[in-house]
């Protein structure tokens, strides 16, 4: 069957980018449906308290990652497409990049406890997860495979490690582990994903010992990537205040936070897939963007009409779902269940923010992409302020929801992006798919 049979459309070349895509969505869905399991084991072996202290930690370290990973990855992709020839270089010279910042983040992360600590957690607890960015600099290595589009590897490494990981965690639980026992766990994770990418790297010819550092090459990613970093901050602080806030503004020694921390694995269970499928379909909107603008603003509506469809499907099936979700955990999770069917339908705007996003960086309009961000993490963390102290977690849902939408919605202010504003509502209200419906 003939996929887009259109002027400027490679189908083979779109074939090889979406096996490669569906791959990479393979891997990742492997690994979460292994987390997911294993962490409803850990959460009913924690507890709630136990639990928030652990999410709450990793969500700190998290605050740092952007910075850690300096925004390099899209930038490596670039340089091997471009200069292949140069691949030890750019790998070494990323690699390099990623030490100095990962080793930073160590006493920059002491700088920040001293002034906003986390409420009942110890400092020794932070002290060892602030490893994590120095431990996961080998991550180069996954942008190499996708500039190969050879993502089979990344997919192995991903479902390895997180094999290795379950059952480290379930043999800990089964052996009555101290609390810091999965502190270390959580670290050892990283380091199995960045030891799995050394040894597959290492086959064949490939030797990470040929990589070099280049002090001219270094200056030219960091000069691109600065932008990314801040931009990284901001989703960080957007993605992962709210465990953060619930445990330093409730009192409840955690409980709370380790509740919602459930919500958030399931609610943003398939935040992966727009990702995948914007790399997959966009070149396709590229083309149609050169060749035909009608075609064009038609590809661009039919995807936003496809975020939506897909996370429309997701958020209603959880939202019946949750009451049984919760029959999986402990009793003291139960007030979880109604704050996940509220949490869910974010994913609608998170959907829908990816694809516009890119659609965005298409027609030149980069800069906006940090203004939606930014704009994002403000509200997200002045409605949490205000909301979860009158209304606890459900608050802090609501807040989530509230930010996703006003980010992806803001550009229906921008006299230069309405049109893609509109063209969202179209998809958000379905009035594109009874459009498409009419016609027949």
């Amino acid at each position: 069957m003939k996929l887009l049979a259109k002027t400027g459309f490679d189908e083979e070349a779109f074939k090889k980018y979406f096996k490669n895509t569906g791959l990479l969505m393979f891997g990742r869905v492997g690994s979460l449906a292994i987390k997911m399991v294993v962490s409803i084991f850990l959460a009913n072996y924690l507890l709630a308290g136990k639990n928030g202290d652990l999410n709450a930690s990793i969500s700190y370290i998290f605050l740092f990652a952007a910075f850690a990973g300096l925004g390099l990855d899209s930038f490596i992709v670039k340089e091997l497409h471009q200069f292949p020839q140069n691949k030890n270089k750019i790998l070494g010279t990323a690699f390099i990049l990623k030490v100095i910042a990962g080793a930073v983040c160590i006493p920059l992360i002491f700088g920040a406890w001293q002034f906003f600590p986390l409420n009942g957690i110890s400092y020794q607890i932070i002290f060892i997860l602030s490893f994590t960015g120095l431990l996961q600099s080998l991550t180069v290595i996954d942008a190499f495979f996708q500039s190969q589009v050879q993502s089979k590897y990344i997919m192995q490494v991903q479902v390895i490690g997180n094999l290795i990981s379950a059952a480290i965690k379930i043999i800990l639980i089964r052996n009555n582990a101290d609390f810091i026992d999965f502190v270390y766990a959580a670290l050892f994770d990283v380091f199995v994903l960045s030891f799995g990418y050394f040894l597959t790297y290492n086959r064949g010819d490939r030797k990470i010992f040929d990589w070099r550092f280049d002090q001219k090459l270094a200056k030219k990613l960091l000069s691109f990537s600065w932008p990314l970093i801040i931009s990284g901050i901001m989703v960080s602080v957007y993605m992962r205040i709210d465990t953060i806030m619930l445990k330093n503004l409730l009192g409840d020694e955690g409980a709370a936070a380790g509740a919602y921390a459930t919500v958030v694995m399931f609610s943003e269970a398939l935040n992966f897939v727009p990702g995948a499928i914007v790399a997959s379909l966009f070149p396709a909107i590229l083309n149609a963007k050169r060749d035909d603008k009608q075609r064009y603003m038609k590809r661009v509506q039919n995807l936003y009409d496809l975020m939506i469809w897909l996370s429309l499907s997701f958020a209603i099936f959880i939202s019946f779902a949750s009451p049984l979700i919760y029959k999986l955990f402990k009793a003291q999770y139960a007030a979880a269940a109604p704050v996940l069917t509220v949490h869910v339908w974010g994913s609608l705007f998170v959907f829908l923010g990816v694809a516009s996003t890119q659609v965005l960086i298409a027609e030149g309009y980069h800069k906006l992409t940090f203004i939606r961000t930014g704009f994002g993490a403000i509200v997200n963390v002045v409605l949490n302020i205000i909301l979860i102290p009158k209304m606890g977690m459900m608050g802090t849902a609501i807040a989530t929801v509230l930010a996703y939408a006003s980010s992806t919605f803001l550009i229906l202010f921008i006299p230069k992006t309405r049109r893609q504003g509109i063209m969202m509502l179209k998809s958000v209200f379905l009035v594109s798919i009874f459009q498409k419906i009419f016609k027949r």
